[in-house]
């Protein structure tokens, strides 16, 4: 009898050929595409990681020692930078390190279960926070005398964020399996997702997480967005105000567009994986993706998904004057 099941084989394509010659265990030949392609890859996660996280400490660290950066807004962008900080560094490297290695798995049980909760968590860490950013600009455009939120409510609003995305992770990391395969004769470590007899489950957690992930923050945005273009149609001000009220109006919409851009963003960058990912939920027996490419689309399209890290440090540093670093520098003195 086969010593693992044909589905675990083929799992996110992490069983290599070289582990598995002379065994009982079905090859699965996609593997030998993408290991041609290692000398692709490599370098290309190499540099996502170093620019992403160079470029999202940077963006905290600006807005931790700028005081006229601190903000409701700036705050939840920094969260947004710290989510995309985490991922790069506990969960990118990880994972690519996982698609290549002879061995499988190699960083032990603990780090199985959170790098899954963790790579999970800090997507809809993301989402929250663009979501909550959507929310907070139309309160400045509508409300502009409205006392704005304390620091510690800003602290409060980051801590449900990340709870809440946490919690929404959960049921990734319940479904996740550390495998060691030295016990029937194989060096090599398994850290999977199944959902062994619950696929309709697998199913619905999965639309509701790619809905949830696309509709949350692109509905908060488009609402937000019309919402705020009529309040700014409706405010007139006349005589000598109308100057003061324009140069208000265009930098409230400036700060918008730089939401929308990062939005657009995330949601292009991670569509490709959502996508990919629904297809082998419904398509367990790989009719639609072949065998034999579905390992390099899997990682290409993860490797896309990780970049959307890369990108919101130069959205706002080259879209708004106060995340430049020569104006932040200005500020100071």
């Amino acid at each position: 009898p086969q010593p693992l099941d044909v589905k675990l084989n083929m799992a996110q394509g992490q069983l290599p050929n070289n582990s598995l010659k002379n065994s009982s265990i079905p090859v699965f030949t996609g593997l030998d595409l993408l290991f041609d392609l290692k000398p692709l890859f490599i370098p290309l996660y190499a540099t996502l990681v170093a620019v992403a996280c160079t470029g999202n400490l940077l963006l905290i660290l600006l807005i931790v020692v700028t005081k006229k950066l601190h903000s409701t807004t700036n705050f939840l962008i920094g969260n947004l930078a710290a989510a995309d900080l985490i991922m790069c560094i506990f969960c990118v490297p990880l994972t690519a390190s996982y698609a290549f290695e002879i061995r499988g798995w190699i960083f032990g049980v603990f780090m199985c279960y959170f790098v899954t909760l963790m790579q999970t968590a800090t997507v809809f860490v993301s989402v929250l926070s663009l979501t909550a950013i959507a929310v907070d600009r139309y309160i400045v455009v509508a409300y502009p005398i409205r006392k704005r939120l304390s620091r510690k409510s800003c602290v409060y609003i980051v801590a449900f964020i990340w709870l809440l995305s946490i919690l929404v992770s959960v049921p990734t990391s319940m479904h996740t399996h550390y495998l060691d395969l030295n016990k029937i004769g194989h060096d090599m470590f398994i850290c999977e997702e199944f959902w062994k007899h619950q696929e309709k489950e697998r199913l619905l957690y999965s639309c509701s997480m790619l809905l949830l992930s696309y509709m949350l923050p692109l509905s908060a945005v488009s609402i937000s967005y019309c919402a705020i273009s009529y309040r700014l149609r409706k405010r007139n001000v006349p005589g000598a105000a109308y100057h003061n009220q324009e140069k208000w109006t265009n930098k409230k919409r400036k700060t918008f567009r730089v939401l929308i851009i990062s939005v657009m963003c995330f949601a292009v960058c991670w569509l490709p994986l959502q996508v990919v990912n629904l297809i082998r939920d419904v398509d367990e027996e790989f009719t639609i993706l072949d065998k034999r490419y579905v390992n390099v689309i899997q990682v290409s399209c993860h490797l896309i998904a990780m970049s959307s890290a890369c990108y919101n440090p130069f959205i706002y540093a080259s879209l708004h004057d106060k995340f430049r670093f020569h104006g932040s520098i200005k500020d100071r003195v």
